[in-house]
């Protein structure tokens, strides 16, 4: 069994896919005798007979069908292997590293990871989602090739950046909370009040920056989900992207509210796409590159 070969998989796979050892030697370029002692030496290794050879073409036996699946991952992992070591000399990265902030929206997300399997196959995505500054750290230590960022969370000078698009926040809380009973116009010391989530995280780039805080009363949290959850369940309101709450307000299980000093231009948050400028990018990450900066208007 130590002597098992992928030349064998791969004869052993031919005759099952051709039907026949003719047919199989055919289509591997050789003689039909390589072809039989091919399978004859793997049955000897193995101590089974892979085909029942009675019938005019030979079928497989229990023992084959079940030694089949197996053999179809080693020659598949056989192939991937080639394709990657091939892809590694060539300068193609191991894999593509993006880091999204947690409001960037994910259909244009998706629909780039789409195209960027079919062009690099052989090259795994990993995806990480931080909020804030978080995000814009994981892209200047180096963890990641790339991240989608609030633009104005990734004005530093190392930073190469381009405009994608922009989300819209709107303030929210739930229908049963007493702000969503006000109906118009909620002046600020009303909104005082009452507790307001808002989004934070621990990094330098956010430190002593507050973002449409407009309560002195304030919950924070570093998980937009979890900002999400506590909204619905009325813990407090809090600025949301309109994206992610479309469907709640459209269900009423969140209202939008109307705070007279929300800032509704600060409320435009500008996304882009990131990367240091330092860094030499491989195939993939350029790719990327391109096609975010021109998948989405800006």
């Amino acid at each position: 069994m130590d002597a098992l070969t992928l030349d064998q998989i791969r004869i052993f796979l031919a005759v099952v896919d051709a039907g026949s050892f003719s047919k199989a030697a055919r289509q591997l370029n050789r003689a039909q005798s390589v072809v039989t002692y091919g399978i004859q030496k793997l049955e000897a290794q193995t101590g089974l007979s892979l085909f029942d050879r009675t019938a005019y073409r030979p079928t497989l036996t229990e023992a084959g069908r079940t030694l089949l699946i197996r053999a179809r991952r080693l020659a598949e992992e056989a192939n991937a292997f080639r394709d990657s070591a091939r892809s590694l000399v060539s300068g193609l990265e191991s894999e593509l590293t993006l880091v999204l902030d947690s409001m960037f929206p994910m259909p244009p997300v998706v629909q780039a990871l789409k195209a960027f399997s079919a062009a690099f196959p052989t090259v795994p995505p990993r995806i990480y989602v931080q909020p804030m500054g978080a995000a814009a750290e994981l892209v200047l230590d180096g963890t990641c090739m790339i991240g989608l960022l609030p633009m104005m969370l990734s004005d530093i000078v190392l930073l190469r950046r381009f405009p994608m698009l922009t989300i819209e926040l709107i303030p929210v809380a739930a229908p049963d909370h007493p702000l969503a009973q006000i109906d118009g116009p909620i002046e600020t010391h009303l909104l005082r009040e009452h507790v307001q989530l808002v989004l934070t995280d621990k990094t330098h780039a956010t430190a002593g920056r507050d973002f449409g805080v407009l309560s002195e009363r304030t919950w924070r949290l570093a998980d937009l989900g979890a900002k999400h959850a506590m909204l619905l369940y009325g813990l407090g309101w809090g600025s949301m992207p309109a994206h992610m709450v479309e469907d709640d307000l459209a269900r009423g299980r969140l209202k939008l509210i109307r705070p007279v000093d929300f800032d509704a231009r600060g409320g435009q948050q500008v996304m882009c796409g990131a990367y240091l400028a330092e860094r030499r990018l491989g195939p993939a990450g350029r790719w990327m590159i391109n096609h975010l900066s021109g998948s989405v208007d800006a």
